[in-house]
């Protein structure tokens, strides 16, 4: 049975680094496997309080977009007399506020259900997509949490701050498990699904702006004339604020992720203990340069434009750009009066 593949003695036992965990005022050294210190980190996120402001938002864009109609027909029934109260927020609230009374004296019952039957359907509708929206701003918040605490790791004074577990990177072992372990973390939760809806609000957004600035090509004057660009705007906005919502956290998980300074750190740390520990040079060595295969890796496979979705994509990330450029730079071309081409500028990261 010794010779056995199946014996205990032949089972690949998981790599584990010593680590330093502190329990109150009590400093105590365990050995961890990555898996428990994913799950340390996946437990202390857990916990940790959750916000719904922008299922609210996602509500209150609901709202305003089942009145648009309403509001659009408050706007275009204004006489010649009364044009300056309707320029006015003051005097558009009031034409709005106003609005049941001229409903209920000129609709029929009949007409007055299939009306409240619109806007509710248009409430629900639009708030099912503001919900998955805010579903993707969980899972965003979620990574971030996730890439914060992940950076406590190799810090004594965060870890001992946020309760948890501290080791360096002084040994190729232990930066394998730091590798493993970011991986994982980023890994973790629903990838697709949350790519398709931020990659859907994406390519909306990009359609609004385009229809926007045609429209506005067309005519400026009578912009406001037609219930579609009202439509468009309201859209444009709340998909703006999404969008705004995900690029900046996506840019915070990127650089928790891409704080190369810490490899750096460990390199300079690693370079004192050569001096301190000459007996150790050749182990101290060779982790050093395990970290700096790292750092560059990390700089060629890490995008500082990845987001999600299809901006993760160069070819489509620079296809959808030079769409906006080139709607943004019509636009621009006829308000100042001379040609300008914005998709030819070449912004870098």
């Amino acid at each position: 049975q010794s010779g056995s593949p199946t014996s205990s003695g032949n089972i690949t036992q998981p790599d584990r680094v010593s680590c330093l965990i502190w329990e109150g005022s009590e400093c105590k050294k365990v050995d961890l496997t990555a898996l428990d210190i994913g799950w340390a980190i996946i437990d202390k996120v857990d916990g940790l309080p959750e916000s719904s402001d922008y299922f609210v938002i996602g509500l209150l864009f609901s709202f305003v977009i089942s009145l648009v109609p309403l509001v659009f027909r408050a706007y275009v029934s204004k006489d010649a007399a009364n044009i300056e109260d309707l320029l006015s927020w003051s005097g558009l609230l009031t034409r709005c506020l106003d609005l049941p009374s001229l409903i209920k004296s000129s609709y029929t019952w009949r007409q007055y259900l299939v009306m409240v039957n619109g806007i509710l359907q248009r409430f629900f509708l639009s708030l099912i997509f503001f919900f998955l929206l805010s579903v993707a701003d969980r899972t965003f918040k979620q990574r971030l949490h996730y890439a914060k605490h992940f950076s406590y790791l190799t810090s004594s004074r965060r870890a001992r701050k946020f309760s948890m577990p501290h080791f360096r990177l002084n040994k190729v072992r232990n930066i394998k498990i730091w590798l493993s372990l970011r991986s994982y973390l980023k890994r973790r939760g629903p990838q697709r699904s949350v790519d398709v809806i931020v990659s859907a609000c994406f390519l909306c957004a990009v359609c609004a702006v385009c229809l926007i600035s045609l429209q506005m090509l067309k005519d400026t004057s009578s912009y406001l004339d037609y219930l579609c660009n009202w439509e468009l705007l309201v859209w444009c906005t709340a998909l703006a604020v999404f969008l705004m919502r995900f690029m900046t956290v996506g840019l915070k998980i990127n650089k928790k992720y891409r704080n190369l300074s810490v490899l750096i750190t460990e390199q300079i740390n690693l370079y004192l203990q050569m001096e301190q520990k000459p007996h150790k040079k050749e182990e101290l060595l060779l982790a050093n340069n395990v970290l700096r295969l790292a750092e560059d890796l990390l700089k060629e496979l890490e995008s500082p434009f990845k987001i999600s979705g299809f901006s993760a994509n160069p070819l489509i990330y620079n296809i959808m750009r030079v769409v906006v450029l080139s709607a943004f730079s019509a636009v621009l071309t006829e308000v100042l009066g001379f040609k300008l081409k914005l998709h030819k500028i070449k912004l870098k990261g």
